[in-house]
């Protein structure tokens, strides 16, 4: 279970990310609450996950998934730069995260 907590709170964190960019500065109200609510849940769900994973490594997964989420999303949406080297970066995060999980134990 703490797992499937920790891939909920790198979705939500990804929400989160996104949704600064539609806040514009915490200027419009509703993009507004949906980030700070998807900040909360994220958090929370981040907490529930480390209760038994270690820090370290939920950390580093929850900051990767909100990293390469942003990054791929924000190539989709907003026009970022696309570069078969930004590629790459991205994939040396998933691989990183990928490593951490299977080095983390059977939790």
């Amino acid at each position: 279970m703490p797992w499937i907590y920790l891939a909920l709170a790198g979705l939500f964190e990804v929400a989160w990310a996104i949704g600064l960019k539609y806040t514009e500065g915490f200027t419009r109200l509703w993009p507004s609450v949906a980030t700070v609510a998807a900040i909360i849940v994220s958090i929370v769900l981040l907490a529930m996950a480390v209760k038994t994973l270690p820090i370290g490594t939920a950390y580093a997964i929850w900051t990767g998934m909100g990293a390469v989420g942003a990054v791929m999303l924000g190539m989709l949406l907003f026009g970022d730069p696309a570069s078969p080297l930004r590629l790459a970066c991205v994939g040396l995060v998933l691989l990183g995260m990928v490593g951490l999980k299977v080095t983390s134990g059977s939790h």
